[in-house]
């Protein structure tokens, strides 16, 4: 009876700590008069790679897939619905690719016997997203043999094959001829597909068929998809890295990304197969390919649009060691070092210069200030750090101002991040792009990861980084909301390391719904619709709220770094006139706190900017693209302390107007 009595009274007592504790005020003490560093305008930004379909049936706005015939397979992605390869096609018709052998392109060879039982269909990708009373643009070269077609009936039909939009071409020139033509929808459909029908029997020559919507980015014709754009847009970012990722490296280096092959004229742009095709066997996208509609130009030029530095990452020489591994040897590295220096000079080149001549041709005779250039992705071992102790001297002897950034390989430990970061800092390395695909828990458990990184050794590039939900590489990983306020938790300590950590950016960027192969995912979309995650808001809080000057934050004079599971990190915006606090509380209880800040006037109102979801597993979806959204009010200043709750889950953004 004594023990259940004692029982009972040290339960109560553990119940009553608990509300007790949790009924404890924190103090947390902001300075105000000491600026600690300077923040990075670089500090937060994007990081896009062409996976999920993120640039072909995504970024770029083009509708039909393989508009070239130059995939592997030279018809995939169209259909033949009356015709039969092993039929005469009396009552049809059949195209077939034609190569060629002088430069190696395809066209398509079309032969209609009976132009009522003939149709060509393009499935785009995944469907073509088409709007009602949208306008959508029309391009196509043909060589109408002896003028045996008289004409071209072009039509978007949905998925019970009803036609939504139509338009046509009269096809006058046995020549190759360019022909443009507008289509304008009839209904929403998110499942079209574009076919072409004829009038007349005999053979015509078709290649380069192009639809875009008229409402562009900017409105530039042929350009990039609109919604996408203002999502990156709105995030303010510092900087955009491209082309990827792993993207850079090919899984052979004959297939690495070799920007020169993306500028110029985008009909002579070859494509080639992206290296996420079949990369994973959970989600083999044989029709996944980059015609480099979106190259190396269209990136700079987004980057200038978003305000963002361009910062390209190119070969080293060296193919993904998860693939074949393949090296070019040190006395053939020749080649990959000049593309270096010469992209240096296509973005920044005078006119009169041979790079700065093709950027000027294509639209831009201002130089695109580039300032970054990296040297590799995620390359390990003593292959790397040869190879770029090489690009280096090149570089920097041609470009001595340019910032290089190097790589200290896929993981954020172990022997060969040890020796990557041993052998950089030797090298007094500006740069280092580290990487992290961790649980919640790991990012949680690491928001003081750079609190005693050396301040005199190389800069901290957090170049991708994304909590997983189930483990790395998996399908089954999520956006949820755990993920998204542990990143954010993350991410006050990247803020607080300002002195050390000067770029960092979330990946992958882009996901599209029926075509993805990796997750978790910033922005999700299909063909009409797109959404931020949770994981999205949280890099835009951060990124529109970055400040101008890193300010302390402390409790019992120690930085928050999980105490009590609260995160803190301080800046001030001289730009705006305000002292900026974030506080993250991973909780599953709300906590309230006290901030007690020295060395600043404050005015009466501020305001408070909030991201919090009552479970974990929450998630913004196509059907709720905004459960989890930044919520804002307006917050009434005291004098002394400021009080605030901090709901469990939450990410809270205290900006305060200083006098």
């Amino acid at each position: 009876m004594k023990r259940n009595v004692i029982s009972t009274l040290f339960i109560s007592g553990l119940l009553f700590s608990s509300i007790y504790g949790n009924a404890q005020k924190a103090t947390l003490e902001v300075d105000a008069s000491k600026t600690i560093t300077k923040i990075q305008p670089t500090m937060f930004g994007l990081f896009f790679e062409d996976i999920n379909f993120a640039a072909d049936g995504g970024l770029y706005a083009e509708m039909i897939k393989n508009r070239s015939f130059e995939f592997e397979k030279p018809l995939m992605g169209w259909e033949q619905p009356k015709s039969n390869r092993s039929s005469m096609n009396k009552e049809s018709g059949m195209a077939v690719p034609i190569n060629i052998a002088s430069n190696n392109t395809n066209f398509c060879r079309v032969e209609i016997n009976n132009d009522k039982g003939y149709a060509l269909i393009n499935e785009g990708f995944r469907g073509m997203g088409v709007k009602k009373d949208a306008k959508y643009n029309l391009s196509l070269k043909a060589a109408n043999h002896n003028g045996a077609i008289k004409k071209i009936i072009v039509q978007l039909i949905d998925k019970d094959q009803k036609v939504i939009g139509e338009t046509s071409i009269v096809p006058k020139s046995d020549q190759w001829t360019n022909y443009t033509a507008q289509l304008i929808g009839t209904q929403t459909e998110a499942k079209a597909k574009l076919k072409l029908t004829f009038e007349g029997t005999g053979i015509i020559d078709l290649d380069m068929i192009s639809l875009f919507p008229e409402d562009t980015w900017k409105g530039r014709k042929n350009g990039l998809r609109k919604d996408l754009v203002q999502l990156l847009y709105d995030v303010k970012p510092g900087f955009l890295r491209f082309p990827g990722g792993c993207i850079v490296e090919g899984r052979t280096l004959s297939d690495r990304y070799q920007w020169k092959k993306s500028v110029g004229n985008v009909e002579e742009r070859k494509t080639m197969m992206n290296r996420w095709n079949v990369e994973f066997n959970h989600k083999q996208t044989p029709d996944y390919f980059q015609s480099f509609g979106l190259g190396f130009y269209e990136y700079f030029q987004l980057s200038e649009d978003i305000g963002a530095e361009p910062l390209p990452i190119l070969s080293c020489g060296m193919a993904c060691q998860y693939n074949t591994g393949e090296l070019a040897q040190m006395d053939e590295l020749d080649p990959y070092v000049q593309d270096a220096l010469d992209l240096i000079e296509f973005a920044n080149g005078a006119v009169t210069t041979n790079w700065g001549k093709i950027r000027s041709d294509m639209g831009h005779p201002k130089p695109f200030n580039l300032k970054y250039i990296g040297v590799g992705n995620e390359q390990w071992g003593p292959a790397y750090i040869e190879r770029y102790k090489v690009f280096e001297q090149a570089i920097k002897a041609k470009y001595p101002n340019i910032i290089i950034v190097s790589g200290s390989g896929p993981s954020p430990k172990g022997e060969h991040f040890d020796y990557a970061m041993q052998e950089l800092k030797k090298l007094n390395a500006e740069l280092v792009d580290e990487h992290y695909y961790e649980s919640p828990k790991w990012f949680r458990e690491n928001a003081g990861r750079y609190d005693n990184y050396d301040r005199k050794g190389p800069k901290i590039f957090a170049g991708e980084y994304a909590a997983q939900s189930v483990s790395g590489a998996n399908p089954n990983n999520r956006n949820n909301w755990e993920c998204a306020f542990s990143e954010a938790a993350f991410m006050t300590g990247l803020e607080r390391n300002a002195e050390v950590v000067q770029l960092t950016s979330y990946a992958p960027l882009m996901a599209h719904e029926d075509a993805w192969q990796w997750t978790p995912d910033m922005i999700w979309f299909n063909n009409l619709q797109s959404y931020g995650s949770a994981n999205y808001y949280v890099q835009q809080l951060f990124s529109t709220n970055k400040g101008t000057d890193l300010l302390s934050i402390t409790k019992d004079g120690k930085a928050l770094i999980g105490q009590n599971d609260l995160y803190a990190s301080a800046v001030k915006d001289a730009n705006s006139k305000e002292i900026i606090i974030k506080l993250v509380n991973t909780a599953a209880s709300s906590q309230e706190v006290n901030i007690n800040l020295k060395g600043a006037k404050l005015s009466t109102k501020g305001t408070i900017i909030r991201l919090a979801s009552a479970s974990t597993q929450d998630e913004n979806t196509f059907a709720e693209p905004k459960k989890i959204t930044p919520k804002e009010s307006e917050y009434k200043v005291i004098k002394g302390k400021q009080d605030l709750n901090l709901p469990a889950y939450s990410v809270t953004v205290l900006k305060l107007k200083m006098n």
